[in-house]
């Protein structure tokens, strides 16, 4: 049974969901992606709940953590979750980061070294200046400009049918996107974007120091996704698992699959 909690920091409140915790058993730690909540975790923790150790939260500004001042950076996001990790008395956890989930990991890696079990990015992409173009960094900046003159239907019709194959995959984040007005919506994603950039703009080593895995949908198509995960597979070395009638969200597209590939990641790295 999932218990859900609270963090208060100055600028909102973050909330989280735990299990009840058996430190002889390893953490799973779940980050979803840009204006997903907790929810888009769902099938990942009704299968390791009565195993694992679980977190999962919503991030700042998104879902319960609302409302939020939309002030803070990528480093403020690490920060918060570092607190959490602390007031949970979580030692070297595996990080499951979708999308800005995983920005948002190796985000905490720079701040936080050697303190993770394992990263598994499940269709993020690196966070490292030297994979963006000067172009692809200034669009980033400027999302405001596609996003706020959408009609709201038309922005929930393209969000969802955009980022999953599945019916499943497509109601979940339409589900999601429900609970935000436009406004709301719009905000979270550009401020999202924006901070995103300022952290490649850093050009700090973001290096990733734990045994870490790739996934990502053969079917992604947000943004460039699927080629920055082949160059960074390539450049550091890094497994990459190419995940067939998955898009983006593809832990809700193929979760039996994304389920089998964690479990034997954890298995594989975990040590007491």
């Amino acid at each position: 049974m999932m218990h859900e909690k609270k963090l208060q920091t100055t600028k909102g409140t973050v909330t989280y969901w735990t299990n009840d915790f058996n430190f002889a058993v390893p953490t799973l730690v779940f980050l979803p992606g840009l204006t997903a909540d907790h929810r888009l975790f769902d099938l990942q923790v009704r299968a390791f709940e009565d195993r694992y150790n679980v977190l999962v939260w919503d991030a700042p500004g998104h879902g319960k953590s609302r409302p939020f001042e939309l002030t803070f950076s990528l480093a403020d996001k690490a920060d918060y979750l570092h607190r959490i990790l602390l007031a949970e008395n979580i030692r070297k956890p595996f990080f499951i980061g979708q999308s800005m989930g995983g920005y948002v990991s190796q985000a905490y890696m720079s701040r936080y070294p050697n303190s993770l079990a394992g990263f598994i990015s499940i269709d993020s992409a690196p966070l490292k200046r030297c994979y963006v173009t000067k172009a692809e960094l200034w669009l980033l900046k400027r999302t405001g400009l596609v996003y706020r003159p959408y009609p709201w239907k038309a922005l929930k019709k393209a969000g969802s049918k955009g980022v999953a194959v599945t019916e499943y995959g497509r109601n979940l984040m339409l589900e999601m996107m429900n609970g935000y007005s436009k406004k709301e919506y719009c905000d979270l994603t550009v401020h999202g974007f924006k901070i995103l950039a300022e952290a490649m703009e850093k050009d700090l080593p973001y290096e990733i120091d734990c045994p870490c895995l790739l996934l990502c949908g053969e079917q992604d198509r947000a943004g460039s996704s699927k080629r920055y995960n082949k160059n960074w597979s390539e450049r550091e070395g890094l497994p990459l698992i190419w995940l067939e009638k998955a898009g983006h969200n593809s832990n809700t597209d193929v979760p039996r699959q994304v389920n089998e590939i964690i479990e034997k990641f954890v298995a594989d790295n975990f040590s007491e």
